[in-house]
């Protein structure tokens, strides 16, 4: 069973560049690149990853291609694009002849909440599923209801909502994301990642407790067969180990849904990603 690791970034740490990254992130003004995670991997045993942009520019596009020019373990490339360029398609047509190249994501999460609502945004996510790539949703909780129109209006784009749409794991608060998460995974289309969930929690005060009921809600929601397992590494790192992550979600599947262990933790990715299964 080939284990992939379905969300990760890398980067060249660059304060003005990486403003997101807070005092309170220490851990994260680092460099973080493939050598780093192949030593994490070796000892969480993951075999493949797919790397997520950071920063919103083709340069970070072109960095992550580089990489996984170099690193074979990094099989798929989820970069940006400008989504509303005059100049979409022309990128598009030259992004398709680079077989790593997966997706696309743009960081929703620092827009208006009517970012997906616009219709030159949903044009330029179109246009991604004519060129055979996929979209990555990354919002915030209270950004669900605006998901939902992109989900309705593009039933043929394969998406995936990053982080479990980051809901109020810290508070304890379930409604109204695990309502309308049901509600969204309705669409055959839309995938889920089970990523991102510690750093919505207590860092490293956390327990399983804590994020198990979101997990539930997940699995209710979208069915074993569209969850995909992500680290989220290095941002995870804020509130676990590498191995933590993986091994949590493992513990999950093996009590809960032991027969969906390899789907969710590498089988539903190659196949939504497109990923060589032999990688």
């Amino acid at each position: 069973m080939p284990v992939i690791d379905a969300h990760q970034h890398f980067w060249i740490y660059d304060p003005v560049k990486d403003s997101w990254i807070t005092d309170e992130m220490q851990i994260l003004k680092r460099n973080y690149m493939p050598v780093d995670l192949q030593h994490e991997m070796s000892r969480a045993g993951v075999d493949g990853t797919v790397a997520v942009q950071a920063t919103q520019s083709e340069q970070e596009t072109d960095f992550l291609i580089q990489l996984a020019d170099a690193y074979p373990f990094i099989q798929g490339v989820v970069g940006w694009v400008d989504l509303c360029s005059d100049a979409l398609e022309e990128r598009l047509q030259a992004y398709r002849k680079i077989p790593v190249v997966k997706g696309f994501r743009h960081i929703v999460q620092s827009e208006p909440d009517d970012f997906l609502l616009r219709a030159e945004v949903q044009r330029g996510i179109a246009a991604l599923g004519r060129y055979g790539f996929t979209y990555d949703i990354l919002i915030y909780h209270h950004q669900l209801t605006a998901a939902r129109s992109l989900v309705e209006h593009l039933p043929a784009q394969p998406l995936v909502i990053d982080h479990l749409a980051k809901p109020l794991i810290r508070a304890k608060q379930m409604e109204p994301w695990a309502s309308l998460m049901k509600e969204l995974a309705r669409a055959p289309h839309l995938y889920c990642k089970l990523s991102g969930w510690a750093t919505e929690a207590s860092w490293h005060q956390w327990q399983k407790e804590d994020v198990y009921p979101y997990f539930d809600v997940i699995f209710e929601a979208f069915g074993a067969e569209r969850v995909l397992f992500g680290s989220d590494w290095p941002v995870c790192l804020l509130a676990a180990s590498y191995t933590q992550i993986k091994q949590t979600v493992e513990a999950y599947l093996m009590h809960y849904f032991p027969e969906a262990l390899s789907a969710v933790m590498g089988e539903n990715a190659i196949r939504f990603y497109r990923l060589s299964s032999s990688s």
